[in-house]
């Protein structure tokens, strides 16, 4: 472990070793972890605008009471092909949105094969432009 200061800041750079942080009412702005293990770990009442996350393995995340605004959520899914990670026989579990405000948003080239959207407002909702209440409300009819 070593230290060192920038502007009156202390930098403290951990490498190859194992530890347990607790941290309570710090500020780490402009930190980065690469190559690293964070099983198991809590972010509980944290600012973390602008945080960016690449080439990650997040599988069983839970983000709860958190504002999402702006947010860009993209290439998500297996890593494909040519990426070391790469598994061809591998198959992506499926992701569960709840009690979310999507409204606004927008999902471009995604696969949504056997989506189940449940109890939603769907109003002016639409799928390549067409509306998807109104389409609902015609099925019903028939």
């Amino acid at each position: 472990m070593e230290n060192s200061a920038t502007n009156g800041i202390e930098v403290i750079t951990i490498k190859e070793t194992q530890k347990v942080l607790d941290v309570k009412c710090a500020m780490l702005n402009d930190s980065t972890f690469e190559q690293m293990m964070m099983n198991n770990a809590s972010f509980k009442d944290v600012c973390i605008t602008g945080l960016k996350i690449e080439d990650a393995n997040l599988s069983d995340l839970e983000i709860k009471y958190a504002q999402l605004g702006g947010a860009y959520i993209h290439d998500i899914g297996m890593p494909p092909e040519g990426h070391p990670a790469y598994d061809p026989s591998a198959k992506q579990r499926p992701l569960r949105f709840e009690d979310c405000d999507l409204q606004g948003s927008t999902i471009t080239d995604c696969n949504l094969s056997d989506v189940n959207i449940t109890d939603c407002n769907l109003n002016g909702m639409k799928i390549n432009g067409i509306g998807v209440a109104e389409l609902l409300k015609a099925y019903q009819q028939k």
